[in-house]
């Protein structure tokens, strides 16, 4: 991959590694195709829902601390700032540091969307920057702005002097993408092209990058690494500009998801040469063992590591094994991003229990390195298979399959899809934070949350009699595959 980051647009996912949002089948065949290249996306002839990819960019930066974030469209362009305002003051509370990170939306009227509003967005910039003295100043754009082509690289480019601190154009349109991740790579796009410094000559560090979202398990994190002499940065949650600004010096960088990580660790290993530690993610025990392996490889701290890992197998492993007695037979169908559908199908195998369906909400056929993911790679190289689909978050393709395999249980990242399912009476864990199955410890207590929802059913039950679900009888007797054609975009 060619970093270009002298351009403050990056290509979408679809362009650059071939990403699709609609597809039907197998396991193996979506493997398959994906490391022959032969993979092609659907489109739908009915969508129900999506995300926003400015919703992705903008709530990764808005979480770096004292920063102000100038979304220029319409106020209902900015709808979002709330939640993620909020959200960023109590991640800052919790770690026990202030965020001062404010957001603004430049309120385009009918006016501007026909004669553009450039003047009022560099005024704007010019008063945000008097007024709260932010230490960067990350300036996006919105659907409206991207139609008429505001020129909002220019403005940026014209206050480069005049403004003291990294300023940077985002370009966020939320039309660009079907897929909301690309939100991602824009925000880390921005952050490398404004933020991120060459290192520092003759600088020896011992950080490593860990790409995260809400940093919940800090603490056990830095005293795990403490024990192989390694420092974690923490990215984007609580970060600060000078934090930031070093990260081309670390000796690695990881991430606790390959969908959230793998644009920054690519690129930072493209341009700057810090290793990018590319392994299944570290859910479940095979998944934290590869992971913390593949870290001692590439930091020459593999002996620190093993010697960690049988400690801690000592300690774990026999209570797992007592519980996977329970848990063995029961059938899952799951539906989460991609960087969590396919690791957490592998850990729900090594507890025992069946993936009847999985469903990502979009797919990456290959990251930037050419490789297909690893997650998708363990699965095909372990023989591993079952039926799964692409869905782009499609509630009413979750309700067709929980209805046609009456699964034991549904699992989902995302609390929309868990509302549908318990509706229709399925048990369901809400995988909401990301380190629910890390490592050893979090993989018992996973288990363990398996084991309570499913011997207590009563909720979903009197849920179910109660509620009258919007789908026909005819809905559930169709094959979702049907609603799929061949995208020809």
């Amino acid at each position: 991959m060619a970093t270009n980051l002298n351009n403050s647009n990056v290509a979408t996912r679809e362009n650059r590694i071939g990403s699709i949002t609609g597809y039907i089948g197998s396991l193996k065949d979506l493997a398959s195709q994906s490391e022959c290249g032969t993979l092609k996306g659907c489109s739908r002839c009915f969508s129900q829902s999506s995300s926003c990819l400015s919703s992705c960019a903008l709530g990764q930066l808005s979480a770096i601390r004292d920063i102000a974030i100038i979304h220029h469209g319409p106020a209902g362009c900015s709808v979002a700032a709330a939640g993620t305002y909020y959200l960023d003051k109590v991640m800052a509370k919790k770690r026990g540091v202030t965020n001062d990170t404010v957001y603004v939306g430049t309120d385009m009227n009918e006016n501007d969307t026909i004669f553009g509003s450039t003047n009022t967005l560099r005024n704007i910039i010019l008063e945000v920057n008097k007024r709260y003295s932010p230490k960067a100043i990350f300036v996006s754009s919105s659907c409206a702005t991207g139609i008429i082509g505001e020129d909002i690289d220019s403005i940026v480019d014209e206050l480069k002097d005049e403004i003291q601190v990294p300023i940077v154009a985002v370009h966020c349109e939320g039309f660009k993408s079907r897929i909301w991740a690309t939100g991602f790579d824009i925000a880390d796009h921005a952050v490398l092209q404004s933020i991120v410094k060459p290192p520092r000559e003759g600088v020896k560090s011992n950080k490593i990058n860990f790409k995260n979202f809400y940093e919940s398990a800090r603490p056990e994190i830095i005293e795990m690494f403490k024990e192989f002499d390694l420092e974690p940065t923490f990215l984007y949650c609580n970060s600060t500009i000078e934090e930031l600004s070093h990260i081309s010096e670390a000796v690695a960088t990881t991430c606790i998801c390959g969908t959230l990580g793998n644009y920054l660790g690519n690129v930072l290993e493209e341009k700057y040469g810090v290793p990018y530690v590319r392994s299944i993610n570290q859910c479940g025990i095979v998944g934290f063992e590869a992971w913390l392996r593949e870290i001692g490889k590439v930091t020459g701290r593999s002996e620190k590591i093993e010697k960690y890992i049988q400690e801690q197998r000592a300690i774990y492993l026999p209570k797992i094994e007592e519980v996977k007695k329970e848990l063995k037979g029961l059938r899952a169908v799951l539906g989460m991003g991609p960087g969590y559908t396919f690791e957490v199908s592998r850990v729900l195998n090594e507890l025992g229990i069946e993936v009847v369906w999985a469903l990502a909400w979009h797919y990456d056929k290959k990251y930037e390195n050419g490789d297909v993911p690893p997650s998708m790679k363990y699965l095909l190289d372990n023989n591993i298979d079952f039926e799964a689909s692409v869905a782009d978050q499609q509630n009413f393709e979750v309700m067709n399959i929980l209805n046609k395999y009456q699964p034991d249980l549904y699992l989902s990242r995302h609390p929309g899809s868990t509302v549908w399912a318990i509706k229709n009476g399925t048990p369901s864990v809400y995988v909401a934070d990301e380190y629910m199955i890390f490592g050893y410890k979090h993989t018992l207590e996973f288990a363990y949350s398996i084991l309570d929802s499913i011997r207590n059913r009563s909720f979903e039950q009197n849920l179910a009699k109660r509620t009258k679900l919007p789908y026909t009888d005819w809905w559930y007797k169709q094959n979702v595959g049907e609603f799929l054609v061949q995208d020809k975009a």
